[in-house]
């Protein structure tokens, strides 16, 4: 099992796995993704960029995951636990329903977070779904702290709640 950066030529095959973690959230009552995101245009830019990873098992991709040192704007307003300075952020974090509950999530967001650490960065950050409790539980299980939302009005009404892990430094 492998993590590494996600080629252009698996585009349809992430496309594949969004929807069904889309379908899959959806008959548990959580509508966090819609049929215009994640998009094929954004999962293109996250390659360019060298930004999207894919988990790999046997040959077969079964997640990705954004770790981005590009800060979006929307989270501007957000009161930062550390300065904005080499900090990392995850979008998209996805594992395809039929490999859910193994602990494929947790292997990617600890390889997001080694990176992170191996570049000196002040933390991790990234938001979640208000609606959606497994993603929150999970990521504070993880040390994550959850501070103010965001909100992304052609997704949702309800807000998506910013977390931020702060690394400790190697001194």
């Amino acid at each position: 099992m492998i993590v590494r950066i996600a080629l252009t030529k698996e585009i349809d095959r992430l496309l594949e796995i969004a929807r069904a973690c889309d379908r899959h959230m959806r008959t548990k009552g959580i509508i966090q993704w819609t049929d215009n995101y994640p998009s094929k245009e954004a999962f293109l830019k996250d390659i360019e960029r060298e930004e999207l990873y894919v988990l790999e098992d046997n040959n077969i991709i079964i997640g990705c995951v954004v770790i981005s040192k590009l800060k979006d704007e929307f989270y501007n307003e957000i009161e930062w636990l550390t300065p904005d300075k080499n900090n990392y952020y995850i979008h998209r974090l996805a594992v395809h329903p039929d490999f859910q509950k193994m602990g494929h999530a947790q292997r990617m967001m600890s390889f997001a977070e080694s990176l992170a650490r191996e570049n000196d960065a002040a933390s991790v950050r990234l938001d979640t779904f208000s609606k959606n409790q497994g993603n929150m539980r999970f990521y504070e299980q993880r040390g994550y702290q959850r501070l103010a939302p965001v909100y992304f009005p052609q997704q949702s009404e309800h807000p998506f709640h910013c977390y931020e892990l702060v690394l400790q430094s190697s001194e």
